[in-house]
């Protein structure tokens, strides 16, 4: 009676949780590990979302930064993450079931078709672009600088429509060499910010985060719009 009581608990130990054989974490999964972009194929909607080593029931842990439910409701049900060398990237649900399954379409980026999401990518959070920025997000007051920092211009990029364009007002104290481009109107094209003057080509600049712009092409003189 003994030796089957034995048995019995050593079957009951070894089917618990706590003795669940852990998950692998390959060369693949430690390559994952960290920050990344999470978004659809338009980039209107991005999140964050940090993949991590720690195990849980179903794989390790994932943590989605807090907008990120709103955006994709699908993540509210994501209990872990597995990548098993040579296979997917897989996050999955509390019963272990696949609920996105991306590959790795170049480096650093991973594509998942889902239904009714469309396509959900995911780009290593230091090499992703910056999102196109809406002209209502660019709207406001701004100072071209040197790339040194030294303020040349201050400028107001307004929301009134200027033909194809928007109005831009040059405000007092503007340095000469750039009072006499006599900006008026800009415009954001193809992910670029355009001040448009009267004289000469429009300057074309970069995002480079929230509040600056850089010029393009870079140059050692180069020039950069800072928020206000």
């Amino acid at each position: 009676m003994m030796i089957r009581l034995g048995l019995i608990a050593v079957a009951v130990l070894a089917g618990s949780p706590a003795l669940a054989q852990a998950p692998v974490l390959g060369d693949s999964a430690k390559g994952v590990i960290g920050s990344w972009e999470f978004s659809n194929a338009d980039r209107d909607k991005i999140c964050t979302a940090t993949f991590k080593s720690d195990p849980t029931p179903v794989g390790f842990k994932v943590e989605f930064d807090k907008n990120c439910v709103n955006l994709f409701p699908i993540v509210a049900s994501v209990a872990g993450w597995v990548f098993p060398d040579n296979d997917l990237l897989r996050l999955l649900d509390a019963q272990k079931k696949t609920l996105i399954e991306f590959s790795e379409v170049e480096d650093n980026i991973y594509e998942a078709p889902t239904p009714g999401l469309g396509v959900i990518f995911l780009q290593n959070a230091a090499a992703a672009e910056p999102a196109a920025k809406a002209p209502e997000q660019v709207a406001g007051d701004w100072t071209i600088v040197r790339a040194n920092g030294a303020p040349l211009c201050q400028v107001s990029l307004g929301t009134t429509a200027a033909g194809d364009n928007l109005v831009l007002t040059v405000k007092p104290g503007c340095a000469a060499s750039i009072a006499q481009l006599n900006f008026s109107q800009w415009r954001i094209d193809r992910g670029e910010l355009m001040l448009i003057g009267e004289r000469g080509n429009p300057w074309r600049f970069e995002v480079v985060d929230d509040v600056s712009w850089r010029r393009l092409p870079e140059s050692v003189n180069s020039f950069m719009l800072v928020k206000q």
